[in-house]
């Protein structure tokens, strides 16, 4: 019987990964696919590619193929023949939902259960489902917060006449739910590659992305916001107005306050069940101009308060 090189039918190195396998796979059956495919040994390509896989993907047959074709032989006339007394360990069986037709070369070395059998009539078409496609959204952290509805273009894979792969621009209208976690992925059933032979359209799997905000910064559902206050505001404690996602409010910085130091607006953060905090981070700032009467009282205040703030120069 003839040598399958089930790698070469892929077009896949010897040390390919599964995912490398099941990508070839993909592309090779939808090339070939007797639906869409005008070529005219589509067909069998088709069911050789289908072969390879279903050795390929499978990680002790792909053990036993791979002993199988260091170990083998090729007769005078050129036809390959397994160890002597091979038997394989890992048999195929299909059952009569999932019959295929098999070459020798296969049914020689993983035998066979069934038969091929393909009713024929219109529902009964070779079927393939659709590639989910994959995408990414980014959105203000105002819309995450509300909720939004944005417009997304997509690259959607589908064949032509003779099976090749080409792509084309989809837009589609997508709904966001209030206080959806950045990195979320959402999964819209159906809109992404078109299936074959009444198989099921692929989805589109849409991970958000947080666009960088000038004033807060996200963790998870938790939004925080550094608050920069003069130091004779932290030192005498002070009441401050800050934005936050729903409304501007105001805050009490405790007297003695060091840069830091964090308040918590509980359930001000993203929306969810529980929803998420707001934090306020405490910044000591310098003003950015000293003249001479601050400067005088900030030696009066030195003279007054000498302990220093440096654990290693403070007196034992």
């Amino acid at each position: 019987m003839d040598f399958k090189d089930y790698y070469k039918i892929l077009g896949v190195e010897t040390k390919a990964t599964t995912d490398e396998i099941k990508k070839a796979y993909k592309r090779l059956a939808r090339r070939y696919h007797p639906d869409v495919s005008k070529e005219k040994n589509a067909e069998q390509m088709f069911k050789e590619v289908a072969e390879a896989y279903e050795v390929l993907k499978d990680h002790d047959k792909r053990q036993e193929y791979d002993q199988l074709k260091a170990s083998g032989s090729m007769g005078g006339n050129g036809q390959f023949r397994p160890p002597p007394e091979w038997e394989s360990a890992t048999h195929y069986y299909s059952s009569p939902e999932d019959q295929k037709e098999f070459s020798d070369f296969f049914e020689s070395l993983f035998g066979r259960k069934g038969g091929f059998h393909r009713p024929q009539g219109a529902g009964d078409q070779m079927r393939m489902d659709g590639e989910d496609v994959h995408a990414e959204l980014a959105l203000l952290l105002e819309e995450i917060h509300q909720g939004c509805e944005q417009t997304v273009q997509i690259r959607v894979p589908e064949a032509d006449e003779h099976g090749l792969i080409s792509h084309r621009v989809k837009k589609l209208r997508v709904k966001v739910p209030a206080g959806t976690a950045e990195g979320a992925v959402l999964r819209i059933k159906g809109q992404g590659g078109p299936a074959i032979g009444g198989g099921k359209a692929g989805d589109l799997l849409l991970k958000i992305k947080l666009a960088p905000h000038p004033l807060f910064t996200v963790d998870g559902k938790d939004v925080s916001l550094v608050v920069p206050v003069l130091p004779w505001e932290a030192a005498l404690g002070c009441k401050v107005t800050i934005p936050t996602l729903q409304h501007k409010t105001r805050v009490s910085i405790p007297a003695g306050s060091q840069t830091g130091k964090k308040l918590r607006l509980a359930g001000l953060g993203l929306p969810g069940d529980p929803p998420g905090d707001f934090h306020v981070i405490v910044k000591v700032v310098m003003p950015e101009a000293v003249n001479d009467a601050a400067k005088a009282l900030y030696q009066q205040l030195a003279e007054h308060e000498g302990q220093s703030p440096r654990p290693w120069e403070k007196q034992p």
